[in-house]
């Protein structure tokens, strides 16, 4: 992200086209670091029931971990699928891209019939006091399979749980015609990318009189439910970190008031976030306010103005169509996360042999490892999440044995991002003289 390419270039009526970026083929250490850190915090949001997930980033802000997995997810494609199209031309890098979806259509297809098997085995185990295959609303699946199925496997039925890959499957898809635009003008690029944003903005259109008018795919065929992750409003910021990878968008200057205002933006969100919620709910502060406002209201979120914010706003911060306040709340976490890592990730590279020094390149180490197979790490974090929410639901739940749950479920991604990276480097391969 630290490219200096000039925006302008593009623009210049003899430059029409945009020009392959230089030097995306570097790994940058940032990438791999924070989508690790967004793997492990997308395992502890999935376990159900968890602790954890009351304090996780997202719950102090509208943005979470999430906008870090795609707008990295973002970063990598430029890295991996880019070059492709800049080496061997507009044909065979869209069948690279292609390649990446067709695998993770059946990662997609692997990770529901491995949880939904292990759901129906626990429910043929009998003897509890649920149903595990309602805590995923599967009813429909295992008592007809028939259209559940066919839907499964053309992505007509998406159940909730089971939603980031298709996603993630459809912007991959939209590269090709990205960086066919780019051919003509990037500035073309930027404007249809927003255009398809506004297009899914339910929220959007329909203060405009246009309701129910926003873009999406149906999730399911025998209702109106829309797939969770809007995708035509998600490639907005999966192409932010595209385009800032490919040099399509210059890196953001180090400056102190964009630092200032970068972390006004992050405290203040926290006032209308599920924190500032809670706050406002603590009873000498809501006390406090209906001394001041003589509030009289009764039931839920009575007397919290935060309540009352989101429920007329919601449509500013809605997670399916990618909400303004979402990527807004986004950038701002970015540029602070980019600028404490330093210029090229240095931060992220200690050098020397003191102690601190080596405990933090080992814990950097553990968490670029994770980022760097996040498919891998993510298709298992969201099989074990649901494990571990049955094991405790059987021993019960506290604050140790969820905060030992949570530290087993980590070390586990670890050690599977580790394997994965092994098994990858084809050891068996190497000549045994070297």
């Amino acid at each position: 992200m630290e490219s200096t390419t000039d925006l302008a270039a593009y623009g210049r009526a003899s430059t029409t086209r945009a020009r392959p970026a230089a030097g995306v083929t570097a790994r940058d250490p940032r990438l791999d670091f924070y989508r690790g850190i967004a793997m492990l915090i997308i395992l502890a949001a999935h376990t159900p029931n968890n602790f954890f997930s009351s304090w996780i980033p997202g719950r102090w802000g509208f943005s979470d971990a999430t906008e870090i997995f795609v707008f990295c997810s973002g970063m990598a494609s430029a890295i991996a699928f880019g070059g492709s199209f800049d080496r061997r031309g507009w044909f065979l890098g869209t069948a690279r891209v292609a390649q990446r979806v067709w695998q993770v259509y059946w990662a997609h297809i692997a990770l529901f019939v491995a949880t939904a098997a292990m759901l129906a085995a626990i429910d043929l185990l009998g003897g509890f006091d649920k149903q595990y295959i309602g805590s995923l609303n599967l009813w429909k699946f295992f008592a007809d399979p028939a259209v559940p199925l066919v839907g499964l496997l053309t992505l007509t039925y998406v159940p909730n749980y089971f939603d980031i890959l298709p996603m993630y499957m459809v912007i991959l898809a939209m590269l090709p015609v990205v960086m066919a635009l780019a051919r003509v003008h990037v500035w073309l690029v930027f404007a249809v990318s927003l255009a398809v944003w506004l297009a899914a903005q339910s929220a959007l259109l329909g203060w405009f009189g246009f309701r129910d008018a926003g873009i999406n795919f149906s999730a399911e065929p025998w209702s109106t439910r829309e797939w969770f992750f809007n995708p035509f409003a998600w490639q907005l910021i999966f192409f932010t970190g595209f385009f800032l990878m490919r040099g399509w968008i210059p890196a953001p200057p180090v400056r102190a008031w964009l630092v200032v205002l970068a972390a006004a933006v992050v405290i203040g969100f926290v006032f209308l976030s599920a924190i500032g919620f809670r706050l406002f709910q603590w009873e000498p502060v809501q006390t406090a306010f209906v001394a001041m406002t003589g509030c009289s209201e009764t039931g839920f979120g009575a007397c919290n103005p935060v309540f009352d914010w989101r429920q007329g706003f919601a449509g500013w911060y809605d997670k399916t169509d990618f909400g303004i306040l979402r990527f807004v709340h986004f950038l701002a976490l970015a540029y602070l996360a980019w600028v404490v890592a330093g210029p090229h990730g240095r931060r992220l590279r200690p050098v020397g042999d003191g102690a601190a020094t080596r405990v933090w390149r080992g814990f950097v180490a553990m968490i670029t490892k994770v980022g760097q197979q996040s498919l891998a790490v993510f298709l298992f974090s969201m099989f074990f999440a649901r494990f571990s929410g049955f094991v405790m639901d059987q021993i019960g739940r506290n604050v140790w044995n969820m905060t030992a749950a949570n530290l087993i479920g980590f070390a586990l991604l670890i050690g599977l991002a580790y394997g994965v990276s092994w098994f990858k480097r084809q050891p068996w391969k190497v000549s045994a003289t070297g």
